[in-house]
């Protein structure tokens, strides 16, 4: 059940976004940018590294929907399950492990980041803009969580797919833009 009283009881992201469109505006802009925009990691591991971080903050609604996603994209589904085990006996891509790594530690323990964390990430291979995209997703997944968890909003596991689907097929900003636009709200 929400828990703003301004929200419908089985209120979804997009009711949230909708009732303060001039806070999240901004935030579907981000979203779009960072799973979508260029850069180094292929859309599907970037759905994979948000996942991964909602697992770890045991954020159901944006779980199923981004692990999802990533499926839909290419990961192989037990990958979640694996990835709950542990980074090391996933079915990953070695060269990805360090940035789930970094990932993790930014959930877990930010302040606890260090220079040898960025170059564990670096002796892989990937350079800064790889290394920033895995910090805006983790930060994106964290934000996410919370809003989702403060705000009340719970899981459906029966619109996962439809949900990944929309992600797959609109991406992120433009189901925010039509849902506003038919709403009569502006979106910026």
């Amino acid at each position: 059940m929400a828990q703003l009283r301004n929200l419908p009881e089985h209120a979804t992201v997009f009711d949230v976004f909708s009732a303060y469109p001039d806070l999240f505006t901004h935030i579907a802009d981000f979203s779009q940018q960072a799973f979508r925009g260029p850069g180094p990691l292929p859309p599907r591991d970037r759905e994979l590294i948000f996942s991964y971080v909602s697992q770890l903050n045991a954020c159901e609604y944006c779980f199923g929907g981004h692990s999802q996603t990533s499926v839909l994209l290419g990961a192989r589904k037990e990958v979640f399950d694996q990835l709950r085990i542990g980074i090391e006996t996933a079915s990953v891509d070695e060269k990805l492990k360090p940035l789930l790594r970094y990932a993790k530690k930014l959930t877990e323990a930010p302040a606890r980041i260090t220079p040898a964390d960025a170059e564990a990430c670096y002796a892989a291979g990937w350079g800064d803009d790889a290394l920033m995209q895995t910090v805006a997703v983790a930060c994106l997944a964290n934000f996410m969580n919370r809003l989702v968890e403060g705000c009340g909003v719970h899981a459906d596991p029966s619109k996962f797919a439809l949900r990944a689907k929309m992600a797959v097929e609109k991406g992120y900003q433009r189901p925010f833009r039509e849902k506003m636009a038919a709403l009569g709200k502006s979106s910026g």
